[in-house]
């Protein structure tokens, strides 16, 4: 049976919107599919495969700071602006991100396009499972673009440090929600990636991601908050938002977006970062 339940954030929009608007004149659509490597899905391999008509890939791990040994950490404005001007996107586009998951990476590179000052940005609303079993049409092979200009500086106040998830663990500034499963917060399964500990950082609520997706979409606003709510979260105070490694810590960003609770930050070093630092602490209780 066909979901029809109508978009659950203003930031979303609809198989139909985009259909109507395919291949016209500033409108970017982006696939920006994700996959931890246990789920052994390539997303390159799949964008050649087939695609929504037009699209571009967004390799979060490519358009990254390759400075550091942390996973898909944001890169500085100049690298982003050369890397997405080379997509044919401009930062005045209306840009529409959607991943192979429905709701997987696609948060991730909305979020960083908002970082680096894009105003118009949108997320395909059941992203491409649902684009495919509508019968919509795709297309195969690599992107080729008309290179254009993106201009446009990072806001690093919406980013945070190591120091600044320290500093609001120990004042209580911030609450810091962690998008990861239950039984990975509680240190009873393992890390994906070899040399990261298990646990969680002492004073972290956790909300996992997959209690905020339905059949590949974002779930109602009203059952939104009751998630959070659930997990020990007071909607009414700043968030840090994190996970393992900054990507479904946006997914997290995007529901609290959606009932007008955006966070004060993302951590984007994430639980990699966090887990893998002997220096800091690490708690298994709740």
């Amino acid at each position: 049976m066909t979901d029809t339940r109508p978009p659950a954030s203003k930031n979303l929009v609809t198989t139909d919107w985009l259909a109507a608007r395919l291949g016209k004149p500033g409108v970017a659509v982006v696939d920006g599919s994700f996959y931890l490597p246990a789920l052994k899905r390539d997303a390159r391999a799949e964008f050649l495969s087939a695609h929504i008509p037009g699209a571009v890939f967004f390799d979060i791990d490519a358009i990254a700071d390759h400075s550091t040994d942390l996973p898909h950490m944001l890169p500085g404005a100049t690298q982003f602006a050369a890397e997405v001007g080379k997509l044919g996107i401009a930062n005045d586009d209306t840009i529409v991100v959607y991943d192979g998951a429905g709701l997987g990476g696609a948060p991730r590179v909305w979020w960083t396009f908002r970082a680096f000052g894009a105003k118009n940005v949108f997320i395909l609303d059941g992203g491409l499972p649902k684009w495919k079993a509508e019968g919509r049409p795709t297309e195969s092979g690599n992107a080729k673009p008309a290179p254009k200009q993106f201009t446009g500086d990072l806001n690093t106040g919406q980013v945070a440090t190591t120091d600044d998830v320290s500093l609001a663990l120990m004042n209580e500034s911030a609450q810091v929600v962690d998008a990861r499963p239950a039984d990975r917060f509680r240190g009873e399964a393992p890390e994906p990636r070899p040399g990261i500990r298990s646990g969680h950082m002492p004073g972290a609520k956790n909300v996992p991601v997959t209690g905020l997706i339905e059949n590949g979409r974002l779930i109602a606003p009203d059952k939104i908050a009751e998630k959070f709510k659930a997990g020990g979260v007071d909607l009414d105070k700043p968030m840090i938002t994190s996970c393992g490694s900054g990507v479904t810590a946006a997914t997290l960003w995007f529901a609290l977006d959606a009932i007008g609770k955006a966070p004060k930050q993302l951590y984007d070093g994430s639980w990699t970062e966090w887990g893998g630092r002997p220096d800091l602490p690490i708690t298994t209780k709740d």
